[in-house]
């Protein structure tokens, strides 16, 4: 007789597996909300931007305030879907919190504290969604 990993999973560690898809919908639509609000700034080419002069991944400032601001909204998206416990948002959040890091990686020197914080925000999220289970449970950390 076999039965499915979820008829027996300890309660305890289904709901610390809710919780951390919850925690990582919540950092995801932050996340997502300040990119928004990142990508408004820079396409208004305000002056919170440093100017760096010979940067190698130098992009227009408009430039990455759409990439910002569409990363941002794609965030909150999948944070929705985050908040439904969805199998397609899950893997969406991984992708588009990668995404997110690595757009704030190449765009550190025109606003360095936003985006380490950004890349802090984005990888507890990667973090909390690759340790819940699909069956609900959560891995354990040792």
């Amino acid at each position: 007789m076999t039965t499915t990993p979820t008829a027996h999973a300890h309660p305890a560690k289904r709901h610390w597996a809710e919780g951390l898809t919850a925690f990582a919908a919540v950092l995801l639509m932050i996340a997502g909300v300040l990119d928004i609000l990142r990508g408004v700034m820079a396409i208004a080419e305000d002056d919170v931007f440093v100017a760096t002069r010979n940067y190698v991944f130098q992009f227009d400032l408009t430039g990455w305030g759409w990439v910002h601001l569409v990363l941002g909204a794609v965030a909150v998206i999948v944070s929705l879907g985050l908040f439904q416990t969805a199998m397609w948002a899950r893997v969406a959040g991984v992708a588009i919190a990668g995404l997110i890091i690595i757009a704030n990686f190449l765009s550190l020197p025109y606003s360095p504290v936003w985006s380490i914080v950004m890349i802090a925000f984005s990888g507890f999220v990667i973090w909390a969604l690759c340790v819940a289970r699909e069956d609900g449970t959560a891995r354990p950390v040792q």
